[in-house]
């Protein structure tokens, strides 16, 4: 199977109510399509220095940012293909990289155990970002559930649907299960428009009509917020879990 390794798009993030999200795909269905997947429960684990220097650059929102995670589709086996993913955004573009490789040799690698058995240009990217940062580690692992549409016309424009964000600062593996604190509200759905271009009048027609805004979010910038920082602070946990829900 073949997997994009490069891309270049701009990724437009908006905060979507239960109802918000129906009227969207409804006006979606004449353009778009359901990928073949369905709904999927897609896992991350992104690392950090020490003193979480990645993502704390990122909650300040400057012009240029960038972040190192593991992804996996499904549970994860020592065998199973998972992705090794540079993130860099610029002015509102996201590059990104990513190397697909068994899960042990991914982990391995990141771990500074092994070299990548991949010798590309990518690899020599990420082995730099790794060289530069020098206590990068698995500090975050965080799911999602997922629906992805694509466009029918043939184009890059692309929509995903992602709720039931969970976050953990521990188990960190890609071969465990699902679980953690949430980061959204139940009733709180985050939609992502991914395009190289613009945004088709339809999209923008019912984004005016729900009055649905553009939106900063990082998954794991609210995953350090909600949970990692307040217990750097000594927050106890239930207090945490009242605040996402409130």
């Amino acid at each position: 199977m073949d997997f994009q390794t490069v891309s270049k798009r701009y990724e437009l993030k908006y905060m979507l109510t239960l109802e918000q999200k129906e009227k969207v795909i409804a006006a979606m269905t004449p353009y778009m399509k359901l990928d073949k997947y369905g709904r999927t429960t897609i896992r991350n684990i992104y690392f950090d220095t020490d003193a979480y220097l990645l993502v704390r650059r990122s909650i300040e929102k400057p012009a240029y940012k960038e972040k190192l995670r593991i992804r996996s589709y499904s549970r994860a086996e020592p065998d199973s293909t998972v992705f090794v993913e540079l993130k860099k955004k610029y002015e509102q573009v996201v590059y990104k990289r990513r190397i697909a490789l068994p899960e042990e040799e991914a982990m391995e690698w990141i771990a500074g155990e092994h070299h990548c058995p991949k010798h590309t240009q990518i690899a020599d990217e990420i082995n730099y970002f790794l060289d530069f940062y020098k206590t990068l580690h698995p500090v975050v692992f965080l799911s999602y559930d997922r629906e992805a549409f694509y466009a029918m016309d043939g184009s890059d424009f692309r929509v995903t649907f992602d709720d039931t964000i969970l976050c953990r600062p521990d188990d960190l593996s890609l071969e465990s299960e699902v679980y953690g604190t949430p980061i959204l509200p139940e009733d709180k759905v985050l939609m992502e428009i991914k395009c190289s271009a613009g945004i088709p009048l339809w999209m923008a027609r019912v984004l005016s009509e729900e009055h649905i805004y553009k939106m900063s979010f990082s998954k794991y910038g609210a995953a350090y917020q909600t949970m990692i920082f307040p217990q750097l602070c000594g927050v106890p946990k239930t207090m945490m879990e009242e605040a996402v829900n409130a």
